[in-house]
C-alpha cells in the first residue's frame, strides 16, 4: 500500500499545503540563497507542532526526502528539496518571555529579530547571531556564535529545553532530565535528530550596549589583527566584537568618496558600563585612526540588525569556514592576501572570537566540540548577480585553500557549504562517535538527512 495522499495531509494540518499545481508555489519553495532552485513535491506551511508531525509522518510513510525550514538561511539550501516534503516552520514565530524566571520560549520558525524584540522589552537577551533575520532554530542547533558569546556562551549553552518531533512522529521534550542524550546532541549537532518546534533559553541582563562598526585603512590591517589577537585573549567578557574584511557600503557616516572601497572593519559590542566600554574601544582606536565609525550607545537589537540590509534574501551564497586555535602571523598573512579582494559589498570575512564563557564548557558537555578554539572564521561569499558565480566562488575557495592548512581540521557547521559533507566527522572531533549513537537511537533510517549529515 502507498502512503497517505496529499488530500489526507491537507485534511490533517491547519496550515497551507502547497504543491506544484497551486498558486504561490514558487513563493513557497523559495529560500534565502538564490543559488538554490529546487522543486519540492509538497510544502507544508506549519502553524504548530501537530502540523510539523503531520509533515514528518507524511514524508516517512511515503518514503520521501524531508527538509525542515526555519529561518531559511541555510547556505547549502537544506530548507528545501527536489521531489520531497518541506516542513516550513516560518509561520511559527511566537516568542514568550518569563522575566521572573529569566527564560524565553521561541517557536521553531522565529528569527533572532523576533526573539530580541520580545526579550529586549524586558532588558534581557541571550546569544544570537549577527544578522537578525537568521532563524533561532538553525543557529542554535549548530552551536550559536554571536556578539554575546564571550560573556554568555553560545546559543546552545543557554538552551534549557527543546520540543522535538522525532522521525517516528513522537513529540518529546528534551532537557537535562528527560531525553538527556538527545538534548546533548541538539546543542551543536544540527538538524540531524528531529524537527525542533520550540526552544527554551536562559536569558541574561542585556539592554543598551555600547558599540558599532569602525572602518580602518587596509594599510593598518596587519597591526590591527595582531593587536586584536592579543587584546581578545584576556579582554573583559563584556566585549564581543570581531574584525572583518568589508567593502564600505554607502552609509552617511562613511566619507562618500570612500564608498565601495575595501577596509578592515572592527565591530564592537560592549554590554557593561558605557564609559568603560568607550575606554575599551579606545584601545582599538589607539592602534590606528578609523576612517569612519558609528560607535555609541544603542539597543542590543539595533546592533544585531545593523547589517541586515547588506544580506537580503535573493543573493547568491557560497561560504567556507574553519576554527582557529590561534591567529598566527602566518594566517594573518593569508588573510591579508585574500581579504582585501572581497568582491562585492555583500561579501565579507568575519573572525569571531569564541573564548571567554565558551571555553568554560567542557568539549564533551555538548555536541559543539571545539571549545579550545579561540576564533571561528567564515569566508562568506554573497553577491547579487549569478553571472559572477564562478569568479566569486573561486575567491572563496582560494581564500579557504590558503587559510585551511593553518587552521583546525573542523569548522562551525552553520558556516559549512553544501560540498563540505566530507568534513562532518572533523567538525565534531571527539564527539562524533557519540553523535552517531544518538542518531541511531532517534533517527535510525536517517529521515533527517538534509543537513551536515551524521549518518547512523
Amino acid at each position: 500500500m502507498g502512503g497517505p495522499s496529499v488530500q489526507t495531509l491537507r485534511d490533517q494540518v491547519k496550515g497551507q499545503v502547497v504543491t506544484p499545481d497551486d498558486a504561490g508555489y514558487d513563493q513557497a519553495r523559495a529560500v534565502y540563497n538564490a543559488m538554490i532552485d529546487r522543486r519540492p513535491a509538497v510544502v507544508v506551511r506549519c502553524t504548530g507542532v501537530d502540523d510539523v508531525r503531520a509533515a514528518v509522518d507524511y514524508a516517512r510513510e511515503n518514503g520521501l526526502d524531508l527538509a525542515v525550514r526555519g529561518g531559511s538561511h541555510s547556505v547549502p539550501g537544506f530548507g528545501t528539496v527536489d521531489g520531497g516534503v518541506v516542513a516550513d516552520l516560518s509561520g511559527m514565530r511566537a516568542v514568550t518571555v518569563d522575566p521572573g524566571r529569566g527564560t524565553a520560549r521561541a517557536e521553531g520558525g522565529a528569527t533572532w529579530g523576533d526573539f530580541n524584540a520580545a526579550t529586549g522589552a524586558h532588558g534581557l537577551a541571550t546569544t544570537g547571531g549577527i544578522i537578525s533575520t537568521t532563524g533561532v532554530g538553525g543557529l542554535t542547533l549548530g552551536g550559536g556564535i554571536g556578539y554575546l558569546a564571550r560573556g554568555m556562551g553560545l546559543s546552545c549553552d543557554n538552551l534549557v529545553s527543546a520540543e522535538v518531533v522525532l522521525a517516528d512522529g513522537r513529540i518529546v521534550t528534551a532537557d537535562e532530565k528527560q531525553h538527556e542524550d538527545l538534548f546533548w546532541a541538539l546543542r551543536g549537532g544540527g538538524g540531524n535528530f528531529g524537527a525542533v518546534t520550540a526552544f527554551e533559553f536562559r536569558l541574561g541582563p542585556v539592554a543598551e550596549i555600547y558599540g558599532g562598526p569602525m572602518f580602518f585603512e587596509l594599510a593598518d590591517a596587519r597591526e590591527l589583527l595582531r593587536f586584536f589577537r592579543d587584546f581578545i585573549a584576556d579582554a573583559p567578557e563584556q566585549y564581543g566584537g570581531f574584525p572583518a574584511f568589508q567593502i564600505a557600503p554607502p552609509l552617511p557616516f562613511i566619507p562618500e568618496d570612500r564608498h565601495g572601497e575595501p577596509f578592515l572593519a572592527v565591530v564592537s559590542c560592549w554590554t557593561g558600563d558605557h564609559a568603560e566600554g568607550e575606554r575599551v574601544v579606545d584601545r582599538i582606536r589607539a592602534v590606528a585612526q578609523p576612517v569612519a565609525q558609528m560607535v555609541g550607545p544603542m539597543p542590543y537589537a539595533a546592533l544585531n540588525s545593523a547589517f541586515d540590509a547588506l544580506v537580503p534574501p535573493g543573493l547568491q551564497h557560497y561560504w567556507k569556514a574553519n576554527f582557529v586555535d590561534e591567529l598566527t602571523d602566518d594566517i594573518i598573512d593569508a588573510h591579508l592576501r585574500f581579504g582585501p579582494k572581497v568582491p562585492v559589498v555583500n561579501s565579507t570575512v568575519h573572525i569571531y572570537p569564541i573564548n571567554g564563557a565558551c571555553h568554560r564548557i567542557s568539549p564533551d558537555a555538548t555536541a559543539f566540540a571545539y571549545r579550545q578554539a579561540n576564533f571561528a572564521t567564515v569566508i562568506a561569499g554573497m553577491w547579487p548577480d549569478p553571472a559572477d558565480n564562478d569568479a566569486n566562488t573561486a575567491w572563496v575557495r582560494d581564500y579557504y585553500a590558503a587559510t585551511a592548512p593553518l587552521s583546525e581540521e573542523g569548522g562551525y557547521v552553520n558556516f559549512m557549504a553544501g560540498d563540505d559533507q566530507d568534513r562532518v566527522k572533523a567538525n565534531y572531533g571527539g564527539n562524533y562517535a557519540r553523535l552517531v549513537e544518538v542518531k541511531r537511537a532517534y533517527d535510525p533510517a536517517n529521515l533527517f538527512h538534509l543537513n551536515q549529515n551524521i549518518r547512523p
